[in-house]
């Protein structure tokens, strides 16, 4: 037995040795830029099979969508020295080589990159930004690898950007202690703009590509706030250097957030005015903030990572949500809006989501975990069943974080929610689950949220902003209410002259008469429309609650008559007042609720 037992652990041993040993690095370059492909070759070592899956994850963590990255991938070659291996496709993303006695393998593939957005790569003759999850393989069941990446970059290209590690005396060529970090670290390559700042201890690196009419010496400053602000929310900044990758171009916007870095998109000339400008902060501010929010304190399901399957979860309204909520605080506190903008901002985001039919369809929960099918997808009814996530959850963050001050008198707020929940998940090492986070919510203001959780979050119900402002002495007037102004429920557009429907709200006017998408409106109460948008033309802006007019079609070439009956419209539009006679115990809330 005992000999038995010691044979088991000499097995176990050298299967575990053997794993260890597989080694992996990878060597990037650049062929042809222009016609938008990166080469890439991928050397493995150490095998003791004789084949090995290797294969491209489906989806980009922070974008929930499945985007089948290797339809992208050509030219799939695999070779031990001089020798062509046998390989064959064994799933849409996986290929299977077969090695036989080899214990090194050298794999070549290029990859097709030619979409502008922060969660997928481009390559040009001008720079390429390599969003990892669509460029990098890896072996099946071993993401726990560790693996090195050098770039060669193209003939003028002078820099590399990643949140990567360098390898000491290696130019350009970085470590990744496993895959999730590969996976989580973009590369910039180019002739990017660089430029450093110190905030909280940690070194910050912009590269900024595109150019544009921004003032590095100012965004250092500035920059530095919002970072300086997120780290004292939590106490500690988790990261040793950090990296923004910026893409400037003639109309940009998004961003997408990494363990140590974040890829952000800017317009080319919207620095040079106060609203663009703190556009561009407010998107630093949520970016930055996901470095708790999510990529550490992050729902149990988004970690580790399945990049063969969606990955569900349905608290999207926190990570996503409650970051959004989150930027507008950073804002406040780090002096980039005042408190009255801060309130306004909140109070337009909360007359939105009031405002979209879908909110009174879908909930908080459902909106997260249908992210991969409906979010990313959406179509012509989208607005009338379904909610951003983004949007719901910015607005539970507002009202739970003034719940919460109110209950404390002042004494704690949302930020000790989130505090605890990162420091939380530190030490269990573990995302958390719906019903821990509403729990430590209760805990912190020592009020049972169960309700909340019924009616907000799980729950369709429309938020009592009025209620929820009061307890910080903020007055909250609708300034649609009692007004008899003339709704029909349509969003029509102008193409070549002709006005066609492009949405219908769900129950107004055009609704209930059968108004569709892509109905060409001919006339209106026998006015020709001549490219007036139907919900602007004349019989509708001067008709009265109750009037009938008719509505003339073309579709599918066929000319029809609707008969709409005139509403009221239905919408919020909030007007906010920070009242300066709210009471001592309003000020504590008001105070405790903004942080400044």
């Amino acid at each position: 037995m005992k000999k038995s037992i010691l044979g088991l652990v000499i097995l176990l041993s050298l299967g575990m040795t053997s794993k260890s040993q597989l080694k992996v690095g990878f060597e990037v370059s650049f062929k042809e830029p222009h016609a938008h492909y990166v080469e890439m070759e991928m050397n493995i070592s150490g095998l003791s099979k004789e084949y090995i899956d290797v294969k491209m994850p489906v989806w980009a963590p922070g974008s929930y969508l499945i985007r089948e990255f290797a339809k992208s991938v050509e030219g799939f070659s695999a070779t031990a020295g001089a020798k062509a291996l046998k390989f064959e496709k064994v799933r849409k993303n996986a290929w299977r080589i077969y090695n036989g006695a080899a214990k090194e393998l050298k794999i070549k593939y290029r990859v097709y990159a030619f979409e502008v957005s922060v969660r997928t790569s481009f390559v040009d003759d001008t720079h390429a930004f390599l969003s990892s999850t669509g460029i990098f393989m890896y072996p099946d069941g071993q993401l726990n690898l560790p693996s090195t990446v050098k770039v060669n970059p193209y003939t003028g290209w002078t820099k590399v950007s990643t949140g990567l590690e360098p390898v000491a005396g290696q130019v350009f060529t970085y470590s990744a202690e496993n895959f999730d970090v590969l996976f989580d670290s973009p590369i910039e390559v180019g002739n990017q703009d660089v430029f450093d700042f110190m905030a909280s201890g940690v070194k910050h690196t912009v590269a900024m590509y595109g150019g544009g009419n921004y003032d590095k010496e100012r965004l250092k400053v500035d920059m530095a706030k919002v970072a300086e602000q997120a780290t004292a929310i939590y106490g500690e900044n988790p990261n040793a250097h950090y990296t923004f990758i910026v893409h400037n171009f003639e109309r940009g916007g998004g961003g997408l957030e990494h363990l140590n870095s974040t890829v952000l998109g800017g317009s080319r000339d919207g620095y040079g005015t106060p609203e663009g400008y703190n556009s561009f902060l407010d998107l630093v501010a949520h970016e930055y903030h996901h470095l708790w929010n999510v990529k550490r304190m992050r729902p149990v399901a988004l970690g580790p990572f399945d990049y063969d399957n969606e990955n569900y979860t349905t608290n999207l309204w926190v990570a996503e949500g409650f970051t959004s909520y989150y930027e507008n605080k950073l804002m406040l506190r780090a002096g980039f809006n005042t408190p009255e903008t801060f309130v306004s901002n909140l109070a337009t985001a909360l007359a939105n989501v009031n405002n979209t039919p879908g909110s009174r369809v879908q909930s908080a929960a459902e909106a997260s975990y249908d992210a991969w099918i409906k979010s990313y997808r959406p179509n012509e009814n989208s607005n009338n069943a379904t909610i951003s996530y983004y949007g719901k959850g910015e607005i539970i963050g507002l009202i739970m974080d003034l719940e919460i001050s109110q209950a404390t008198k002042g004494a704690k707020s949302l930020d000790d929610v989130m505090k605890a929940m990162y420091l939380e998940g530190k030490a269990k090492k573990r995302g958390y689950t719906d019903a821990e986070f509403k729990a430590k919510v209760e805990q912190i203001s020592g009020k049972d949220f169960s309700g909340f959780w019924e009616k907000y979050v799980n729950g369709t119900v429309p938020v009592e902003y009025d209620k929820y402002f009061e307890y910080a002495g903020i007055t909250v007037v609708d300034e649609n209410k009692g007004n008899s102004i003339p709704y029909v429920g349509v969003t029509s557009k102008a193409s070549n002259g002709i006005v066609f429907i492009s949405a219908v709200s769900r129950n107004s006017a055009a609704w209930l008469a059968g108004l569709n998408v892509n109905d060409a409106v001919v006339s209106v109460n026998g006015e020709v429309t001549s490219g007036a948008p139907l919900e602007r033309s004349a019989p509708v802006t001067s008709a009265k609650i109750g009037d009938v007019i008719t509505v003339s079609v073309l579709r599918e070439g066929v000319l029809r008559d609707f008969k709409l009956t005139i509403k009221a419209n239905p919408n919020l539009k909030l007007n906010v007042t920070i009242r300066k006679d709210a009471s001592a115990a309003q000020l504590k809330v008001r105070k405790g609720w903004m942080g400044i």
